[in-house]
């Protein structure tokens, strides 16, 4: 008996081994490819993925993987999650308002909730502060949120659009969940940096496992807005000497905290998340089986949802 269990082990070890060498995509809510679906999860279930080398590198681990189930539709829903939290953050900090509050769409499938926290950001940097230069760049920090704000708004629309029926509901969202990011243009900047770094991650780890050409290349267009946002923000971030703090071990730090202006690995490419490393920056726990807490205290809606 023992030995027959010792080679069901091995062929899964196997199987997993063989597609993972041609570079089949995985993520941290499920997984895509016919000839990994029936391994992994049974590889997931009895523990043996810990013995598969490779599979933590592309974020496959036991506690992560369920039935290949998830589908486009859930993909995009994972990523209005995130486009509803960044659209509030911003249209908050340059209106006072949220997006339902402006007149943005946010019912849907799943549990809807409140946004709570946050104020109306005054961009006016201190005189006192030794590099200050004048209201010229406070009117540029103040362009710079108002043109990202717009732009999250948008993508929140464009995402529901393209789901049109299966479109989820904003679910409760805490923009104090750091309590930071609303009393000066500081802060915004720490917070805002958090939250583009952490997009174009998302879409960068969850672009491969789209299966539709369409939305994928429209997934690709708002990842490559996102880093827009990005490198603005860590430039500002830079110019201002504004202290950062690492989100996870994958961050990258922009001057003066750290040393890259840009995001990305030693082979200048951009750093990618899986959908479980993201959730665990949004719920401010990498605890696995994490569902809820930091800015979604209710968690968020749809299929792919907990660490």
């Amino acid at each position: 008996m023992k030995q027959e269990e010792s080679q069901k082990t091995d062929d899964i070890v196997e199987i997993v081994e063989r597609v993972l060498n041609r570079r089949s995509f995985v993520k941290g809510a499920g997984v895509t490819g016919a000839g990994l679906i029936g391994a992994t999860f049974l590889g997931a279930k009895t523990g043996m993925l810990d013995k598969i080398p490779g599979a933590h590198a592309v974020g496959l681990h036991s506690t992560s993987v369920e039935a290949a189930s998830i589908t486009d539709a859930d993909i995009l829903n994972f990523a209005l999650n995130l486009e509803y939290l960044e659209a509030e953050f911003y249209t908050v900090a340059t209106t006072g308002k949220t997006i339902e509050q402006i007149g943005i769409g946010t019912g849907g499938v799943g549990e809807p909730g409140p946004t709570s926290g946050g104020k109306r950001v005054h961009f006016e940097r201190d005189r006192g502060d030794w590099h200050w230069s004048g209201d010229e760049v406070s009117g540029r920090l103040h362009a710079i949120a108002e043109e990202i704000a717009y732009d999250e708004q948008q993508h929140v629309i464009l995402l529901r659009s393209a789901l049109g029926s299966a479109a989820i509901a904003k679910p409760a969202i805490n923009l104090d969940a750091l309590g930071i990011g609303f009393d000066t243009f500081q802060q915004f900047l720490v917070l805002a940096r958090a939250f583009e770094d952490t997009g174009v991650s998302a879409y960068g780890g969850a672009a491969p496992l789209i299966t539709s050409k369409a939305y994928l290349a429209t997934a690709a267009r708002i990842a490559l807005t996102e880093a827009l946002h990005s490198a603005n923000l860590r430039l500002l971030i830079a110019e201002n000497h504004v202290k950062t703090s690492p989100l996870d071990s994958l961050d990258i730090l922009p001057p003066p905290s750290g040393k890259q202006y840009f995001e990305v690995d030693k082979q200048a490419l951009a750093v990618v998340r899986t959908t479980s490393q993201v959730l665990a920056i949004a719920y401010a726990s990498s605890a696995p089986g994490t569902s809820k807490g930091g800015f979604f205290p209710n968690g968020v809606n749809g299929n792919i949802n907990t660490v």
